[in-house]
């Protein structure tokens, strides 16, 4: 005889569930338990109640089996429809999945969301080094770039735009790096005086990311403007035209020229003292500021700038599965 853990569907609280005692053949006795943490208290209802001297005759075989009760759903899970079953039964490698894929996701969602160390991922999610080894596999088969890619083709559709982009807009960002950086991804940006990194993105006129590369802040515009140019007319053919800040030079001009591309430098108006906004290039900045509400990017805490590339892909991931399914976005409230 032994105990046999179930989720608990009438319980609201996720550490909660219903146990059931089962003989040597497999067939339920009774069901009178209600296990929180490590106590088992009789259940409310008298019919299934059992009184305390048939608690005590238990005897020594009787285990507790292993119970992962099913969690509550967070603000950064993706819905259940935006996935198929035969995504979460998949496995690496043809192995059978141990965890549920659309949890593991969900977990590096939560990470890029709430800014959290990896080992102090919550419990009910699963195991910190799984998920952890699903983000480096992922980033290293460029499975966040191919998904980025498929939605950003699904939303511009929705938002009445053709799959290919004619047009994008370049910037840059520097961040602050955190003690987990090695000294020779960073690099101090003099302009703006700050030690980390650099993030240079490409988006398309609605915002949407089209490329990203991650560099040390000390990189100049001009070697990540032709790094981000190569990488969009790659992934985007019918690229004609680019719209960038006075930052980038005449070397990204011709580059750009070589690729077909025409590049306009968009410069602020001199005339105008503090914020104003710049024709073209108010739509990157926009997207830089999606990019930071989630806290895992307000500062560059990976160790590896492909992660971090990563991590920027997983915000406008986030963002564009909200589109698509037609939820509401992360706003400033949100944060």
């Amino acid at each position: 005889m032994g105990l046999v853990g179930e989720a608990s569907a009438a319980s609201n609280d996720h550490r909660w569930g219903r146990f059931r005692l089962i003989d040597a053949d497999g067939d339920a006795c009774f069901d009178p338990w209600i296990l929180s943490g490590s106590e088992i208290r009789e259940s409310s209802d008298p019919a299934r109640s059992t009184p305390q001297s048939t608690v005590n005759r238990l005897h020594d075989g009787a285990t507790r089996l292993p119970f992962r009760p099913v969690r509550r759903p967070l603000g950064a899970d993706r819905a259940p429809a935006d996935w198929r079953q035969s995504r979460t039964d998949a496995g690496v490698g043809g192995r059978t999945a141990t965890h549920d894929l659309r949890e593991i996701f969900n977990a590096i969602l939560y990470v890029n969301r709430t800014g959290i160390a990896w080992r102090y991922l919550p419990h009910d999610f699963p195991p910190w080094q799984t998920v952890y080894g699903y983000f480096t596999a992922w980033t290293t088969d460029d499975i966040f770039t191919q998904l980025n890619y498929q939605l950003t083709g699904l939303a511009r559709a929705k938002a009445g735009r053709g799959p290919q982009p004619s047009a994008a807009v370049i910037d840059t960002q520097s961040v602050k790096s955190s003690t987990n950086a090695p000294i020779a991804t960073q690099g101090i940006d003099a302009g703006k005086k700050i030690v980390g990194r650099k993030h240079g993105i490409v988006t398309d006129t609605l915002g949407l990311l089209l490329a990203v590369v991650v560099t040390a802040a000390s990189a100049s515009d001009n070697t990540i403007g032709i790094n981000l140019l190569d990488q969009a007319k790659t992934t985007y053919p019918t690229l004609a035209k680019t719209w960038v800040d006075a930052g980038f030079k005449n070397k990204v001009i011709e580059h750009g020229a070589m690729l077909g591309i025409d590049v306009e430098v968009v410069a602020k108006d001199p005339r105008v003292k503090g914020f104003s906004v710049v024709k073209r290039r108010w739509v990157v900045e926009r997207a830089l500021g999606w990019i930071m509400l989630r806290r895992r990017l307000a500062r560059d805490d990976e160790a590896l700038p492909d992660n971090s590339a990563s991590m920027i892909q997983l915000a406008m991931i986030d963002d564009l599965a909200r589109r698509v399914t037609h939820e509401t976005t992360t706003t400033w409230r949100d944060t």
